[in-house]
């Protein structure tokens, strides 16, 4: 027993040097600029276990009125973004699976992002000055928060600052839009007519046990 402790503590050693460097990654991002990051330890660089892609962020979600709405229980969060009196709801139990939701809300195009192991959820405005941006979930994670990348560029996010931290746009800051997270019950109380997202296609699969696939 203790031999085989040694061995995997000794395999878990050799993985953390191995990724504690850019160029571990360079084979999964060739198009990401390692030569430019603020990341100094690569040690905080982690893989959260998916691949890049691997948790599929979403792009225009469909949406369905609030009153309609009869599959979540009253006291499941839900995150709330209202721009120019467009409000909508998006439902954890779906960014869970999926992270980041790709939207236009109130004709400001937005990145709805959700890192289940912090329990933060931010919404950004995906216009910078190079681009409108569209966000992926790269897999990996730093400080046990999301880094999130975007598809023009590869560059790196990370998710609670919204700052970038590898690539070509290094140290670009996102905006950060007015977001909070509610009960169901309380946003559908204040906006009957509000929309909320509805579920992904494939949310159906991904929440299926593992054992089940």
């Amino acid at each position: 027993m203790l031999k085989r402790f040694a061995l995997a503590l000794g395999l878990s050693l050799v993985v953390s040097a191995a990724s504690a460097s850019r160029e571990f990654w360079k084979h999964e991002w060739l198009k990401t600029n390692f030569e430019k990051t603020s990341v100094e330890n690569w040690v905080e660089i982690l893989s959260g276990g998916p691949p890049k892609d691997g948790i599929p962020a979403l792009s225009n979600p469909k949406f369905r009125k609030a009153s309609s709405e009869m599959r979540i229980g009253d006291t499941e969060p839900v995150i709330t973004v209202e721009i120019n009196g467009d409000i909508r709801a998006y439902p954890v139990r779906y960014l869970t699976w999926h992270e980041i939701a790709n939207d236009t809300v109130g004709g400001v195009p937005v990145a709805v992002t959700f890192c289940p192991l912090c329990n933060s959820g931010i919404t950004f405005d995906r216009r910078v000055e190079q681009d409108t941006l569209t966000f992926g979930v790269s897999g990996k994670r730093r400080n046990s928060d999301m880094v999130m990348y975007d598809h023009e560029t590869e560059t790196w996010w990370q998710q609670a600052i919204g700052e970038a931290i590898v690539g070509d746009l290094l140290r670009t800051e996102l905006t950060q839009l007015p977001t909070s997270m509610e009960s169901w019950a309380e946003f559908k109380a204040r906006n009957p007519e509000g929309l909320v997202m509805d579920e992904p296609d494939y949310a159906l699969v991904w929440s299926q046990p593992l054992c089940e696939l």
